[in-house]
């Protein structure tokens, strides 16, 4: 009679990052797998290390959004925002050098040196609303949809720029990425509407 062998920390280590694209190493010892093993695997060749305390396998497809889902794997609580959400919409040329990220009014502060980060704090309300969960290079990651990052561009545009905000609002519009009616309303939820309202009005009376 054969006796099913156990699971190996090896075997479990390489279905869990089938399954989400990346892993921290805390997620490694959540699952029982120890730094041990984690190391063992990066010398042989099992698994490659990204940065401190994330891995991959060594094979993962190479995806153009590769550190937004980094940053998401490293910063569990946050949400990827502004010039980096508006990137992955397709509704900008210009790709920020650091990847932007929301956490909440007292999350801690993630520090880290790659990849480049440039953290914005939300209320938690804010942080909440509008997000969407993308498959991006293997592994789930909150997005804030368009209406919402339009409306977010318009709240930080000192941040930004005016060129940004104005730029996400009228690609979001000529492409159809979202509504009028949409994007006033996440306006309205910023507390930002009597800023973008002029520049709503104008882009969709020249449609």
């Amino acid at each position: 009679m054969l006796v099913a062998q156990p699971t190996t920390q090896r075997s479990q280590a390489l279905a869990l990052l089938q399954r989400r694209g990346m892993a921290r190493l805390a997620e490694f010892n959540a699952a029982g797998i120890t730094a041990a093993t984690v190391s063992r695997m990066e010398r042989a060749g099992d698994i490659v290390r990204i940065t401190r305390g994330l891995y991959q396998l060594p094979d993962a497809p190479l995806d153009a959004q590769q550190s937004v889902a980094e940053v998401a794997r490293l910063v569990p609580k946050g949400v990827i925002c502004l010039a980096s959400a508006l990137a992955f919409h397709g509704l900008t040329d210009h790709m920020p050098p650091k990847n932007w990220i929301a956490i909440g009014r007292k999350d801690w502060r993630p520090r880290l040196t790659y990849p480049p980060i440039h953290v914005v704090r939300f209320s938690e309300e804010l942080l909440r609303r509008g997000v969407e969960t993308q498959h991006i290079a293997g592994t789930l990651v909150p997005v804030f949809g368009v209406a919402k990052t339009v409306a977010d561009l318009f709240r930080y545009r000192r941040t930004v720029g005016d060129a940004l905000a104005i730029e996400g609002l009228r690609n979001a519009l000529r492409r159809r990425k979202a509504t009028p009616a949409e994007i006033a309303r996440e306006a309205e939820a910023g507390g930002i509407w009597p800023v973008m309202e002029p520049y709503l009005m104008a882009l969709t009376s020249d449609a």
